[in-house]
């Protein structure tokens, strides 16, 4: 498959999952009362659930994104250290005779 169709095939995936996600809202119209941290507030049910859905999105997205960082920097660090050759009676070279 061309990169081109599979963009258009997760174009319309995409799509699909946000019509999908518009009809849950819509079904769940009922209005609910949300407390957090102290606060309170009432809103559908459809839209509280989407938010935290939201919410938990980004708090991935941000995990990821920090161990990613902590990888680059690890890798980096590494890159300048000299890389240590084995020697003789090394663990890394036994049964390579």
């Amino acid at each position: 498959m061309t990169r081109a169709g599979m963009i258009w095939v997760a174009v319309s995936a995409g799509l699909i999952l946000l019509t999908l996600l518009i009809i849950f809202i819509l079904q769940n119209q009922d209005r609910v009362t949300v407390h957090y941290l102290g606060v309170a507030g009432e809103l559908s049910l459809g839209m509280a659930l989407f938010i935290a859905a939201v919410a938990g999105g980004i708090l991935v997205a941000v995990a990821g994104a920090a161990r990613i960082l902590q990888l680059r920097s690890q890798s980096r660090s590494r890159r300048g250290q000299p890389q240590a050759v084995p020697g003789p009676g090394s663990p890394d070279l036994v049964g390579l005779n």
